[in-house]
């Protein structure tokens, strides 16, 4: 077996590629051959120390595989199946994985291991801010960040099939038409000077939600688009985390309400977890939901991963092959 580690927390040079005895499914356990890695913003946290972890740590929330065998007492999944997952603790990137079968999801024949292991946990990440934090109605204006990223693509995509207008937000021309192509109405630059004028004259006067995983270098801004009792979502930290701040903030734009979900709180039970894939799996098998797999690294190059990722040099989700 190999794996990722880190002993320290830093930049990608953290990042160390070792070998590990083989990992053994225990009672209520399952061992994965993983065969796709998803790349998530959340990784870069956890090696950067915004989001603590005891050392030596892996990293990595969501993969998909092989079963290759199962421990005691496991119902419903047996060696040969394919199956994803995507919960913590970090340590998807490894080639072999036990991980609880509580947390196994068997994947369907019309879904590839690729597409689990890109839309795991970006694709429930949608489903959870469009069904939950935000429930969506017909009609509605939402703003999107990162909308040429994993989670904005499906994003934009899904809220398009439940008759939600999206405003996107991007980083360049480029990465404004890919937006478009996945269910965009609308992109604005991220860099725009007049961006809340535009966004409020394109949504007519205010956005119900700004979905925002940027965190403290846009917070003030989406609050700014946000209709009368609109909903901030802040789900992210790319620029840092946002900076403590007055309540009379919300007050003085028309009532809003603030929110700052974590997708685990959203598929904490089996019923949830199941209910959120039923969804995300239904709608991929389709066709409505296009997994958009922009780039890959060997599992090995981790490290490039992560600075492409931060540099804002991907699109789509990104793979890490074992």
């Amino acid at each position: 077996m190999r794996l990722i580690q880190i002993d320290r927390c830093g930049g990608p040079e953290v990042l160390q590629w070792r070998e590990a005895p083989a990992p053994v499914a225990g009672p209520g356990q399952v061992l994965l051959r993983q065969t796709a890695v998803g790349l998530n913003y959340i990784d870069t946290y956890h090696r950067s120390g915004l989001y603590p972890i005891g050392f030596p740590a892996g990293l990595g929330l969501e993969a998909a595989g092989v079963v290759t065998a199962v421990g005691a007492g496991v119902a419903g999944l047996q060696a040969g199946d394919r199956a994803t997952y995507c919960s913590p603790p970090p340590g998807a990137y490894a080639t072999e994985r036990v991980m609880p079968a509580e947390k196994i999801v068997k994947l369907p024949d019309q879904v590839s291991d690729q597409a689990a292991a890109a839309s795991m946990l970006k694709g429930l990440t949608a489903w959870y801010l469009l069904r939950r934090s935000y429930p969506v109605r017909p009609g509605d204006t939402v703003l999107s960040y990162a909308a040429a990223g994993g989670v904005g693509l499906l994003l934009s995509q899904w809220a398009r099939h439940l008759g939600v207008r999206v405003i996107g937000v991007a980083g360049s021309e480029e990465k404004a038409a890919l937006a478009r192509a996945n269910g965009c109405a609308e992109v604005v630059l991220a860099d725009d000077p007049q961006f809340v004028a535009r966004v409020r004259a394109l949504s007519g006067g205010g956005v119900a939600a700004a979905y925002d995983s940027v965190g403290c270098a846009t917070f003030i801004q989406s609050l700014d688009c946000l209709r009368r009792h609109g909903v901030m979502v802040s789900y992210g930290n790319a620029s840092g985390p946002v900076e403590p701040f007055s309540p009379l903030e919300l007050s003085k734009r028309g009532s809003l309400y603030i929110t700052r979900p974590s997708l685990f709180d959203f598929i904490g039970t089996r019923e949830e977890l199941l209910a959120g894939t039923g969804e995300l799996f239904d709608l991929i098998a389709r066709g409505v939901l296009h997994v958009h797999v922009g780039q890959t690294f060997p599992l090995a190059a981790a490290a490039d991963a992560h600075r492409a990722l931060e540099s804002r040099r991907t699109t789509g989700s990104t793979l890490l092959l074992p």
